[in-house]
């Protein structure tokens, strides 16, 4: 298994938008493209199983 030690980004496409996919050592990052900010998930978050009460947490305090 190769490890993961530098960032992966890859382009995705979610219904009509071209976003940049970004997956590295602390976690994954959703960024539409053109843009600087996106949705964060960190894998502890993920593991624990508070994705989405993390996601939810971003939002409300407008970083996500």
């Amino acid at each position: 298994m190769t490890k993961l030690d530098k960032p992966l980004r890859r382009e995705i496409m979610i219904e009509d938008k071209v976003c940049t996919l970004t997956v590295d050592p602390l976690g994954l990052k959703v960024v539409e493209k053109g843009r600087r900010n996106g949705v964060e998930l960190s894998w502890k978050d993920l593991v624990n199983g508070d994705a989405g009460l993390a996601a939810a947490l971003r939002a409300s305090v407008g970083r996500g």
